[in-house]
């Protein structure tokens, strides 16, 4: 799974590594290293009305177009690759294409050893921003207001990351941004819902102080001893 992420990188810098156009307005994007479902966070996407990518402020937690007060019963922070053409929740989505990218200073998970839980960070080895793959949608509530949500895309764990656990999120590597944003034609968006190599993460433990969301600060990613 992936229900934790962090993002202190400011939003200029977000602006040049996604190559979001000078004609899109920027929204305020605060440092965070302790992100949980239900927040807002930063999302790329494919503008339905340009064209052009646009980075906007969504909801973590996809709430499905046809859903009648703006919820959903089940947990869709992530979506199941395996599943994500067939699950109610996303198949309108994934169907209509609509694909998004959320960049990350990189997320946490748990291993569990026992009744031990020990968390770690994640992120690129080159130290830039992960792009995770998702898919957004938009709910039009009854006084026409717009709540658009997404969802993080996870599969089976491989690699040193198996060991961690059993699912990782869809890292969408740089040269496939356009296509996974659905900027160039293609007729199979599943060749995306790959593993990223080994060699491309870093994997550190950090300090217990992450699993509480209200904890806040640079220090939660930092390097702690086993």
């Amino acid at each position: 799974m992936c229900g934790r992420a962090r993002l202190a990188t400011d939003v200029s810098e977000i602006k040049i590594q996604f190559g979001i156009p000078d004609s899109v307005p920027l929204p305020n994007v605060p440092a965070r290293w302790n992100i949980a479902p239900t927040a807002m966070m930063a999302v790329v996407r494919r503008s339905p009305e340009t064209g052009e990518r646009h980075l906007g402020m969504l909801r973590w937690g996809l709430v499905p177009a046809w859903s009648s007060q703006g919820t959903t019963r089940y947990a869709t922070f992530n979506a199941r690759a395996e599943t994500i053409a067939t699950a109610p929740s996303f198949r309108g989505a994934w169907k209509a294409g609509r694909r998004c990218l959320v960049p990350v200073d990189g997320y946490y998970e748990w291993h569990r050893e026992g009744k031990v839980r020990t968390p770690y960070a994640i992120g690129l080895a080159s130290g830039r921003l992960m792009a995770l793959g998702g898919l957004w949608e938009s709910w039009r509530g009854p006084g026409d207001e717009i709540l658009r949500s997404f969802t993080v895309i996870t599969m089976a764990s491989t690699g040193r990351l198996a060991a961690l656990h059993d699912r990782m999120p869809v890292i969408i590597s740089e040269p496939d941004w356009s296509g996974w944003l659905g900027e160039t034609t293609s007729t199979d968006a599943g060749k995306w819902l790959v593993p990223s190599p080994d060699e491309n993460l870093d994997i550190w433990p950090v300090g217990p102080a992450i699993g509480n969301v209200r904890n806040e600060g640079p220090y939660l990613a930092a390097r702690s001893a086993v």
